[in-house]
C-alpha cells in the first residue's frame, strides 16, 4: 500500500475519533444521563410523583430522538445524491461540522432546574443531525478507500478507533470535569480543577463545549489527508439528484438482498440506537446511578467496543459480515431481556436483599455485551453495506443505507415512550427493542452474504 493511500486511510479513521464522543459522551453516558435528571427535577417541581417524573422525562428523551430520527432519515438519501451528482462531498461535511460543534457547545446552557429544557432539546437534536449527516458523506467513501478483501478489515478498525477516541474523552471529562452528587469528579477533584463551579453543574454541562472542542480539533488530520474521490464536477442539480434517487429506490425491487438488508438494518440499527438512547437514562431512572457511576459504565462498554469492533472486523475478513452481525443481535436481544426483567428489588422475579450490589453488577456486565456487540454490529453492517452499494453513486447508496437506519429511527424512541407512558414504567419502557431485534433477524435470512452485481438501471 501506497503511503499516500495509507495517510488517506489513517485521515478516514480520525473521523470516527473525532465523532464518536457525540455518542459516547453526549448521547449515552453523560448528557443524555443528565438530562433526565435535569427533566425530573423539572416534572417534580411542577407536584409529579417520583415513577411518573422519572417516566415523563424518558417520555421527553424519546421524543427529541423521535423528531431528529426524522429529520435524519428522509434527508439523508437526498442529501447524499445531490452530493453524488455535484461531485464533490466536503463542502457538506464543512456545513455538519458546523452543525455539529454549534449543537454541542450550546449545551454548556442548559439550566439544572430545567427552565431551558426544551431549547437544549432543539440544540442537542441539531448538534445530532450534523453528526449523523456527516457520517453518511463519510461512509460514502469507503468503497473508493480500499479494496473489497479489506473493506471489513478496515470498517472494523475504523469502528475501533472511533471507540478509542470515545474512550478517552470519557475519561477525561469523569476525571477532570463532570462531577457526582458530593460536587467531586470520579477522582475527588474540583470541576476544572477549581474553576468550574459543581453546584451549578458547570463540570457536567462542560460536556457540551468539550465535545465541540474535541470534533474541531481531530477533524484537521480527515481535512488534511482524506482528498475528494476522484469524480466529474457538475453544478448542484436538486432535481437531478432526486431523479437518481427515485431510480435507485424503484430499481430496489428487483435487487432482493439489498431491499432485505436495508429493511432488516432499518429495524435493527434502529434497536441499537434505542439501546444507546436509553441505556444510561435507564441506569439513572431505574437504578439510581450517578453520572460517575454511568461514566465507568461507559469507559468499559467503550473499551469492548473498540476491542470487539476490531475483532469482529478480522472475523468479518475471514467469513463476512453476515454472521458476525446475526451473532451481535443475539447478543443484544439477551441484554434487552435481562433488563427488563431487572430493578433494584428483584432479578427475573428473584427478590433481592434491599443493599444488595447484583443488579450493579449484571448492568455493568450488560455494559460490556452492549459495547461489544454494538460496535461489532456497525462496524459489519457497513462492510456488508459496501458489498451492497453500486460503486457509481456510493454516497447516494449510504444514504440509503442511512435512510434504512433513520427513516424509522422515530419507532425506537416512540415506542419506548409509549410502552413507558402506558406502563408508567421506564424498565418495562425499554421492552420494544426485542421485537426491533428479532425483526432485523428474521429478515436477515434473505440477505445474501456477498451483496449483488450492480448494474446501471
Amino acid at each position: 500500500m501506497a503511503t499516500g493511500d495509507r495517510k488517506r486511510i489513517w485521515g478516514w479513521y480520525w473521523f470516527d475519533w473525532a465523532s464518536q464522543p457525540y455518542h459516547t459522551v453526549l448521547l449515552t453516558f453523560i448528557y443524555g444521563p443528565f438530562f433526565a435528571t435535569v427533566a425530573t427535577a423539572f416534572f417534580l417541581s411542577s407536584g409529579m410523583a417520583e415513577q411518573a417524573a422519572d417516566a415523563r422525562a424518558q417520555t421527553v428523551w424519546s421524543m427529541c430522538l423521535t423528531i431528529t430520527g426524522l429529520i435524519i432519515g428522509f434527508g439523508g438519501p437526498i442529501l447524499g445524491a445531490l452530493a453524488d451528482t455535484s461531485g464533490r462531498r466536503r463542502p457538506w461535511i464543512y456545513l455538519f461540522t458546523l452543525l455539529y460543534v454549534v449543537g454541542a457547545w450550546s449545551l454548556w446552557y442548559t439550566d439544572p432546574a430545567g427552565g431551558n429544557m426544551w431549547l437544549m432539546l432543539f440544540a442537542f437534536g441539531i448538534g445530532f443531525i450534523g453528526a449523523e449527516f456527516a457520517l453518511i458523506f463519510v461512509n460514502g467513501q469507503l468503497p473508493g478507500l480500499v479494496e473489497d478483501s479489506e473493506v471489513g478489515k478496515t470498517s472494523g478498525s475504523g469502528f475501533a478507533f472511533g471507540y478509542v477516541g470515545g474512550i478517552v474523552a470519557l475519561i477525561i471529562m469523569l476525571a477532570i470535569f463532570a462531577e457526582g452528587d458530593n460536587g467531586k469528579t470520579l477522582i475527588g477533584l474540583e470541576p476544572a480543577f477549581g474553576l468550574l463551579d459543581g453546584s451549578t453543574r458547570e463540570g457536567t454541562r462542560f460536556v457540551g463545549p468539550f465535545v465541540a472542542i474535541w470534533f474541531i480539533v481531530f477533524m484537521v488530520p480527515y481535512f488534511l489527508w482524506v482528498r475528494e474521490d476522484d469524480l466529474p464536477r457538475r453544478k448542484h442539480s436538486i432535481s437531478k439528484a432526486l431523479g437518481g434517487l427515485g431510480r435507485s429506490l424503484r430499481a430496489l425491487k428487483d435487487r432482493r438482498s439489498l431491499l432485505n438488508f436495508l429493511l432488516s438494518s432499518m429495524f435493527y440499527r434502529d434497536a441499537l440506537n434505542g439501546l444507546y438512547g436509553f441505556g444510561g437514562v435507564y441506569a439513572t431512572l431505574v437504578l439510581d446511578w450517578q453520572v460517575t457511576s454511568i461514566g465507568i459504565f461507559g469507559i468499559i462498554s467503550a473499551i469492548s467496543a473498540a476491542l470487539f469492533s476490531w475483532l469482529g472486523g478480522k472475523v468479518d475478513s475471514s467469513i463476512g459480515p453476515k454472521p458476525v452481525i446475526v451473532g451481535a443481535i443475539l447478543g443484544l436481544s439477551l441484554v434487552i431481556v435481562t433488563i427488563v426483567f431487572m430493578d433494584r428489588q428483584s432479578v427475573f422475579g428473584i427478590a433481592l436483599a434491599e443493599s444488595s450490589k447484583l443488579p450493579d453488577i449484571i448492568m455493568f456486565g450488560a455494559g460490556i455485551v452492549i459495547g461489544g456487540m454494538g460496535g461489532t454490529l456497525q462496524a459489519a453492517s457497513r462492510s456488508l453495506m459496501v458489498r451492497h452499494a453500486d460503486p457509481a453513486s456510493p454516497t447516494e447508496y449510504f444514504g440509503l443505507y442511512g435512510l434504512s437506519g433513520r427513516a424509522t429511527a422515530f419507532i425506537a424512541p416512540a415506542l419506548i415512550g409509549l410502552a413507558t407512558t402506558i406502563t408508567g414504567s421506564a424498565r418495562l419502557g425499554v421492552s420494544p427493542l426485542i421485537l426491533l431485534f428479532l425483526l432485523g433477524l428474521v429478515l436477515l435470512v434473505w440477505v445474501r452474504p456477498d451483496g449483488e452485481e450492480f448494474t446501471t438501471p
